[in-house]
């Protein structure tokens, strides 16, 4: 369900949505409330960075010259019956639009040697209209007021329409183009409206976006690195609750108040494991007692209200101090994220870092007696026995989405090569499950993670996360640290 409607004329008004305990508004209520309201006054400014949002525009009107391209924001998406989750627009549509508006729809229009962008958006008609307190979904009463569309023009620095015009634009505008593409899955409302497109080229159009955001510009840097300090702040937040906690649970809300302090949320389902917890790599349930002795997997991250995402992840000893055993585990697992942090330098292969942690993990393995083989035997294709262990690969692109980039092609991004304005992650673990019969009793149910975000530069890489403490001495200074402020 969505809050946009598909509509069949170029101009139609809309009944507001109501639900089936909401009272119907008399005639005379009508009539009062549309009275003695102060004029509204727009004082809106140009988007932050609205050159780039612009020349990113730029970059895909030249790939496509002749093309009507389509590209919507996404509706709301159902939680509950009439309950909503909060809204988070496409990346695509964000990346080149900086919009953050439910509904809203992108259509570059071929002219001359490029396009014109034009902004279909929900017009604000303010107090003038009996919606502003009868539509619950819309209405400025019941979630405040939206730009417009005038204002829209002004903050987004492009041609700006209704959204209520959006099919009859379409149908004006399709005879004109050589051809047309849409990027799909967001909004079947808006494919009906554009009378069917050829998916092989809608394909090429979404791979062609995802590969644009494989190098990130300085500003997206920027925007990454501000939520990755957000993180850290958030991950001491935790640690100063280590000692009080009870739970994961609690734990996992202590770092969303933090990114909903100093961002939009959190950039993914936060991963709060202890305890053999950690040995699940997606542990979400975050529903675990917290007991001294455990090690703590915290894999979370901030994302900034310019929605670029951190994604972090430490293991903390609840107590504050690495038992034997653990420190063990832990010192392989970073001795392997060492040696692929030296492999993140342009020219090399995305999964040349993958390669030399997996060589480190399963050498120590092997010195840990749990191979049924010698290293170089078990790191042979056709065994992999160290998998066994470890699961996942090291890496993955990291920008707007947590994993960045999906749809771009294998050969550009998991068989290609490294440039210069990547970013990705370096995340190498162990996980010991608690049942594990091959693993000696005093590994199982240790779970280890390190996790940090990695820029490639023109001569090697830049740990953007490298204040966030991960020597094993570093980290329990740490948790002491954070143990004492108030």
């Amino acid at each position: 369900m969505s809050t946009f409607d598909n509509t069949t004329s170029p101009k139609v008004k809309l009944a507001p949505r109501t639900e089936s305990h909401d009272s119907e508004a008399p005639p005379s209520l009508i009539s009062f409330m549309l009275k003695g309201w102060t004029p509204r006054v727009s004082k809106v400014s140009p988007l932050k960075y609205l050159a780039n949002f612009k020349k990113r525009r730029e970059t895909l009107s030249a790939r496509f010259l002749g093309d009507l391209l389509v590209i919507p924001a996404g509706h709301m998406k159902v939680r509950a019956n009439d309950t909503y989750y909060p809204f988070r627009p496409c990346s695509d549509f964000f990346y080149l639009t900086g919009n953050l508006e439910p509904d809203c729809v992108l259509v570059m229009v071929p002219q001359g040697n490029g396009h014109e962008s034009v902004l279909f958006v929900e017009p604000n008609p303010g107090k003038t209209d009996p919606t502003f307190f009868t539509d619950r979904m819309k209405g400025e009463l019941w979630e405040g007021p939206r730009l417009g569309v005038p204002e829209s023009a002004k903050v987004y620095g492009m041609t700006t329409k209704p959204l209520t015009e959006l099919v009859g634009y379409l149908k004006s505008q399709a005879g004109f183009a050589q051809g047309k593409r849409m990027l799909r899955h967001h909004s079947p409302q808006t494919e009906a409206m554009l009378g069917g497109t050829d998916a092989a080229k809608d394909n090429e159009f979404a791979v062609f976006l995802s590969e644009m955001r494989l190098l990130k510009e300085d500003v997206e840097i920027k925007e990454l690195a501000s939520a990755i300090a957000s993180t850290k702040r958030g991950f001491e937040d935790v640690i100063g609750r280590l000692k009080s906690a009870d739970s994961e649970r609690e734990l996992e809300g202590v770092f969303f108040t933090r990114a909903r302090m100093e961002g939009n949320d959190v950039g993914y389902g936060s991963i709060v494991a202890s305890g053999p917890h950690a040995c699940t790599l997606h542990w979400k349930r975050n529903d675990g007692k917290l007991r001294s002795g455990d090690l703590l997997l915290l894999d979370a991250g901030i994302e900034g209200n310019s929605l670029y995402t951190a994604d972090i992840t430490r293991c903390l000893p609840i107590n504050g101090k690495f038992s034997k055993e653990q420190r063990e585990v832990y010192e392989l697992v970073l001795a392997a994220q060492k040696a692929a942090m030296k492999e993140v330098k342009p020219g090399n292969d995305f999964l040349a870092p993958n390669r030399a942690a997996m060589e480190v993990l399963a050498h120590g393995l092997d010195e840990m007696g749990l191979l049924p083989m010698g290293a170089e035997e078990a790191l042979k294709p056709e065994n992999q026995f160290y998998k066994r262990y470890t699961l996942h690969n090291v890496s993955h692109m990291l920008g707007l989405d947590v994993h960045d980039c999906a749809k771009a092609r294998a050969e550009t991004y998991k068989f290609g090569k490294l440039e210069a304005g990547m970013v990705l992650t370096v995340e190498p673990g162990l996980y010991f499950q608690p049942d594990d019969s091959t693993v000696p009793k005093k590994y199982r149910g240790i779970g280890v993670r390190i996790e940090d975000d990695v820029m490639v530069t023109e001569k090697g890489c830049k740990n953007l996360s490298a204040s966030i403490p991960k020597e094993v001495a570093d980290v329990e200074k740490w948790i002491k640290a954070c143990g004492k402020k108030k």
